[in-house]
């Protein structure tokens, strides 16, 4: 189970943190982290940590803003925006892909960002 929190109504240029709380999962190796979907869009990928060597990936259009961070132990992973644009406005969900391919998905939680 993936269940985020954090979102809400933000001005631009301001921040917002989402959390990520991971519950029962088994798999040793897997990535971790966020995508987005505005309304009319598809939904992509922002974010993403692996669990085996913490290498995170950015989409272009967030890099140097947002951070991707875990805490293991919580089982907890988190995304720090900052300076945040009204095209960062969508529906935020947390996504746990395994070795093999397969995806879990949060709820989502949303993100506006009003200029």
């Amino acid at each position: 189970q993936l269940v985020e929190s954090g979102g809400g109504l933000v001005q631009a240029g301001g921040s917002l943190r989402l959390s990520c709380a991971a519950s029962g999962f088994r798999f040793d190796d897997y990535a971790i982290g966020w995508f987005r979907q505005a309304p009319g869009k598809e939904r992509e990928g922002v974010s993403c940590i692996s669990s085996s060597d913490d290498l995170t990936y950015y989409a272009d259009s967030v890099k140097a803003r947002f951070t991707i961070s875990s805490d293991n132990p919580k089982n907890m992973v988190y995304l720090q925006m900052n300076s945040l644009k009204p095209e960062d406005t969508a529906v935020y969900y947390c996504n746990l892909r395994t070795y093999s391919g397969f995806d879990y998905w949060g709820q989502g939680t949303q993100v506006t960002v009003s200029s």
